[in-house]
């Protein structure tokens, strides 16, 4: 029986094949390294730092000597500001924003310039102490903000 390809294009053909699965892994992993920008004395910034990494994801952390002068850099607008920035493929993610919630942006992918949990909810990750409260999340860009979801704690409430 003839076989349709020859062997050269055969080889090709797997090359082009493992070329694209690498490039696709590559870029999984570029997704799950995030750059988090926090101040060295804030704890909380630790505690979602640890809760990003338990689900997965990469983290570099830089301590800022001016965390103002950070976001004002990355498009944070005053409104939209919590203790910590982190940049994750192409997203600003703001404050305490869950793991969930950023699985489901970067799946979703909405036109924003980032995500963001204002000030510093309690029981969202890395503010588990005290009670929890219901709190909102929000996708910004230059024109404002527009609810993401309400959340309790790490779960959509």
């Amino acid at each position: 029986m003839q076989h349709p390809l020859s062997r050269r294009q055969t080889l090709c053909f797997l090359g082009a094949a493992a070329g694209a699965l690498a490039c696709g892994a590559a870029q999984a992993e570029d997704a799950k390294k995030m750059i988090v920008h926090k101040s060295a004395t804030c704890g909380c910034c630790g505690g979602w730092a640890k809760h990003m990494r338990a689900a997965g994801y990469v983290i570099e952390e830089i301590n800022e000597p001016d965390m103002k002068a950070i976001k004002a850099r990355l498009g944070v607008p005053e409104k939209m500001a919590s203790c910590h920035t982190a940049e994750l493929d192409g997203y600003i993610i703001e404050g305490h924003v869950p793991a969930q919630a950023i699985a489901q942006l970067l799946k979703e992918r909405p036109k924003a310039v980032g995500l963001a949990a204002p000030g510093m909810p309690m029981g969202s990750p890395g503010m588990e102490m005290g009670e929890p409260e219901v709190y909102s999340l929000y996708l910004f860009d230059a024109s404002g903000a527009r609810e993401f979801g309400k959340w309790l704690g790490d779960k959509p409430a």
